[in-house]
């Protein structure tokens, strides 16, 4: 271990839909959170690591905080929760020229009440016209709480987040790198693969159905000659759910099922052979015991 070597632990928190896993993935240089325009996209803490020279940062992209409606929205602001009280410093991610909210205050306070160091990275700046809206939100946020630093960023093209990554380095502290220098992610690689796959039916399905959908890896593979099988199952809550994922002559799955492996492809760099199918399960969400077969911590829930 040398010596100079500092770690930080960061959780990146936020309203749902700031682009949280934009910024992780950006600053990663690789895809391992999903990302959809659709709120409450990340259920489990994606935990993602960076470590460049003496510098490793450990990240945990935290669901949206939201107000839970089932028991999946319980574990989820509960991880939150729970990733806020054992790292050692927390980006709160917003969006340009929005006003803080009940959620961006009720983070401050948890800051507060943890003398929690903070970094507040304010995202989409790419979309904002007026520069002096940004200042003002700037000068807003700064009397709320005494942040470490405030930087916009844009997760989209870019712009800012060599500022952030400095900013965040300069929270590591002296005491060795907890992974190998390689690591991307603690993520089980069935994980991600769900992952990847429950982002395609996020982004090409509609409305509330999403939300209502699971997915299972029940198989992974390599052949000899290098190919990945993977067998992936996706759930959901009722039949009308599973006719719209599956499409007209199950075009919806198959566009699924292509997107899911190219993204499969690069992140394994591999020939991959992906074969889904659907099965009902209905009201999951409020099921513990299925929530828990489908990988949620059960210490998270009642």
């Amino acid at each position: 271990m040398n010596t100079n070597d500092k770690s930080a632990f960061i959780a990146i928190v936020g309203r749902p839909n700031v682009g949280k896993s934009s910024i992780l993935n950006r600053i990663l240089g690789q895809k391992i959170a999903i990302v959809s325009s659709k709120p409450q996209t990340t259920r489990n803490r994606i935990t993602g690591v960076l470590t460049e020279g003496e510098y490793q940062l450990v990240f945990f992209d935290t669901p949206g905080m939201h107000k839970p409606k089932n028991s999946l929205g319980k574990y989820m602001v509960r991880s939150v929760n729970e990733s806020v009280g054992g790292v050692d410093c927390c980006m709160l991610v917003v969006e340009a020229g929005r006003e803080p909210g009940q959620t961006e205050l009720a983070l401050i306070e948890k800051f507060k009440i943890m003398n929690m160091p903070a970094i507040l990275a304010i995202n989409k700046i790419d979309m904002i016209k007026e520069k002096d809206a940004l200042m003002k939100q700037i000068l807003e946020y700064s009397k709320l709480y005494d942040f470490e630093s405030v930087v916009p960023v844009s997760a989209q093209d870019g712009n800012g987040m060599g500022e952030l990554l400095e900013e965040l380095k300069n929270q590591a502290g002296e005491g060795g790198h907890f992974f190998d220098e390689d690591t991307l992610t603690d993520q089980p690689e069935r994980v991600i693969v769900a992952e990847i796959i429950r982002e395609k039916i996020l982004r090409l399905c509609d409305k509330e159905i999403p939300h209502g959908t699971a997915v299972v890896i029940e198989k992974m593979k390599t052949r000899d000659n290098g190919i990945l099988d993977i067998d992936a199952t996706i759930f959901c809550e009722r039949d009308t759910h599973k006719r719209i994922i599956i499409g007209k002559n199950g075009s919806m799955l198959k566009k699924i099922s292509t997107y899911a492996r190219q993204d499969i492809e690069k992140f394994f760099d591999c020939k991959v052979f992906l074969q889904t199918w659907i099965k009902v399960k209905e009201d999951w969400r409020n099921r513990a015991q299925i929530l828990q077969n489908f990988g949620y911590d059960e210490k998270n829930f009642d």
